[in-house]
C-alpha cells in the first residue's frame, strides 16, 4: 500500500495510452512551511506537429529518495499540449498540498505558469492580441493545480544531457511511438 503524497490507486483506470508505473514514494520531511518538497520533471513530444505524441513526468521526493514516473500519449496533438499534460500528470498524483520544483525544457509551459496565466484569466481566456487562448482546456487544469500547491519554476536546455530530462524525453516519444503503432 502507498501512503503519503504519492497514493497510487492501482484499481483506477487511465485512458488508451496512459501508464504510470506505481511508486513507494512516502515523505517524511516537510519544508519549512509544512508542506512536503517534491521536484517534478516533465516532457513532451510530438511526431509531425499536429500528429501522434507522448507526455512523461518523473517526480521525485528529494528527503526519502523515492521517485515516480508516469508516461502517455495522445494519437492526434501537439508537442505544447504534450508539455502541458505532462505537467497535469505530475501535479495530479499529488495527493495533498506540496511544495513543487517544476523543472521543464517548455518555456511555453513554463511562462504561461509564472507569467501569462493571471492575464489569460483576467481577460476572459484571451491574449493580449484578443486572440482565444490556445489549449486553454489544459490551462484551466493547470490553474487548478497551480491552486493546490506552492510550485517554483526552473528552466533546463532540452537535448542538453540532463540524465532526468532525457529520461522524460525518451519515456515522452516511447509513449508517442505507442500511439502511433499500436501493438
Amino acid at each position: 500500500m502507498l501512503a503519503g503524497v504519492f497514493a497510487f490507486l492501482a484499481s483506477q483506470k487511465y485512458p488508451p495510452g496512459v501508464t504510470h508505473a506505481p511508486g513507494t514514494l512516502t515523505p517524511n520531511t516537510p519544508a519549512q512551511d509544512g508542506l512536503p518538497m517534491v521536484e517534478l520533471y516533465t516532457d513532451g513530444a510530438c511526431s509531425g506537429n499536429p500528429g501522434p505524441g507522448g507526455w512523461a513526468y518523473v517526480l521525485m521526493h528529494p528527503a526519502s529518495g523515492s521517485e515516480r514516473e508516469g508516461s502517455g500519449g495522445d494519437a492526434a496533438t501537439t508537442n505544447n499540449r504534450m508539455e502541458l499534460q505532462a505537467v497535469i500528470e505530475g501535479l495530479s498524483v499529488l495527493t495533498r498540498p506540496s511544495r513543487v520544483k517544476l523543472t521543464s525544457d517548455s518555456k511555453y509551459v513554463l511562462q504561461g505558469l509564472e507569467s501569462w496565466l493571471d492575464g489569460w484569466k483576467r481577460k476572459g481566456w484571451k491574449t493580449a492580441s484578443k486572440e482565444p487562448v490556445k489549449n486553454q482546456d489544459l490551462w484551466q487544469q493547470l490553474d487548478a493545480l497551480r491552486g493546490k500547491h506552492a510550485i517554483s519554476f526552473h528552466w533546463i536546455k532540452g537535448h542538453n544531457a540532463h540524465p532526468i530530462n532525457e529520461r522524460c524525453d525518451a519515456m515522452a516519444v516511447a509513449a508517442a511511438k505507442k500511439v502511433r503503432e499500436p501493438a
